[in-house]
């Protein structure tokens, strides 16, 4: 038996690197298998979140990749050719370093896994960051993986990453618009212009925050249709944040009467005003006057304040001060100013309609 050789190594060498690879496999397989049953039964017992870590790292831990190692390893019982042992090695270095990235790809993903759930419940939007920031670790994770794969396979990196800079370049160029989206996205999470749950107003669109994403922000509008706003088109514009309003609202209230009310109930109107809305609740009076006179009305401003955001009340009081106001013009005989022009025709022949 020992006169029998197969490329330089004898029969009986070859058995002993072969039941090295197996019971080394076998046995690798076997504590996987241990661990992810019986630790993972466990893990879900305990308050830690540590074990749980663990067990996935160990799922993730991939056979195939580890039978490249074990034969690596049996290999060093043999005396083969340098080629072949080349091979070998550049092999289980490959599989090493591929699992490598999916063990800190674990790792990133319970991270973000567990941000989120923490953050979820304080800060909704600050979600987003953790998923940009979860994205940004696996790229670069695959990057540095694909560097290293090709430095071990002996192709110049330096030349590679050169490449990739000017390549990187048109790429951020085409992509403008979506990596100005994601920064403005990582901007919104951390300037906080308004949280998911809030009521915002973007020009004529009313409505309440539902999602903050990399790319866009998802408003549902006060008439139930679902408005998406890129995120770099939403930090240009004029954001009005109705959930974060002060605990008061403060009201103008503009009209005019005719010009040919009598002095004495133009003097009247600001208490008229005053005594329709300071009995009102949750009102708080501050002001009423003659303003100005207009092109064919005596003008009047009140002000007067809601001490509450809520928008049904303030319509509510709204409601009620202008009802009022209308009883009381009607009560004292005061007419509400229209618009009106007088158009005075000089010289011509009216009837022959010739100027």
């Amino acid at each position: 038996m020992e006169s029998v050789e197969v490329l330089g190594n004898s029969l009986s060498s070859w058995i002993t690197a072969a039941s090295v690879a197996a019971g080394t496999f076998l046995l690798l397989l076997l504590v996987q298998r241990l661990i992810v049953h019986r630790l993972g039964a466990r893990s879900g017992q305990t308050v830690t979140v540590v074990d749980n870590f663990f067990v996935e790292v160990v799922r993730r831990t991939r056979p195939s990749l580890l039978l490249f190692m074990v034969l690596q390893g049996a290999s060093l019982f043999l005396a083969l050719p340098p080629r072949i042992t080349g091979t070998l090695r550049t092999l289980a270095i490959l599989a090493v370093l591929l699992q490598v990235t999916l063990w800190l790809l674990v790792a990133i993903d319970f991270w973000a896994t567990q941000a989120r759930v923490r953050r979820l419940a304080t800060d909704a939007a600050s979600v987003t960051l953790v998923s940009a920031a979860g994205f940004i670790g696996k790229a670069t994770v695959w990057s540095l993986l694909a560097l290293l794969a090709l430095d071990n396979l002996g192709i110049n990196v330096t030349t590679v990453v050169a490449g990739l800079g000017v390549g990187g370049i048109a790429i951020g160029l085409a992509l403008q618009n979506i990596l100005g989206d994601l920064f403005a996205s990582v901007s919104i999470v951390l300037d906080k212009p308004f949280v998911v749950g809030e009521s915002i107003q973007v020009g004529e669109f009313t409505g309440h925050v539902e999602r903050i994403g990399l790319k866009t922000t998802h408003v549902r509008s006060v008439n139930g249709e679902l408005v998406i706003f890129p995120n770099g088109d939403l930090l240009q514009s004029r954001i009005r944040n109705q959930s974060r309003m002060a605990g008061e609202r403060r009201v103008v209230l503009c009209f005019g009467v005719a010009c040919g009310t009598p002095a004495e109930k133009v003097a009247a109107l600001p208490e008229i005003l005053r005594g329709i809305i300071e009995p009102l609740d949750q009102i708080r009076f501050g002001r009423a006057h003659f303003k100005s006179f207009g092109e064919s009305s005596l003008d009047f401003e009140a002000v007067y304040h809601v001490l509450s955001p809520d928008m049904a009340l303030y319509m509510d009081r709204q409601q009620e001060i202008g009802l009022a106001l209308l009883r009381r013009l009607a009560e004292e005989g005061i007419e509400l100013a229209f618009p009106t022009r007088t158009v005075v025709i000089a010289g011509g022949n009216p009837r022959a309609g010739i100027p």
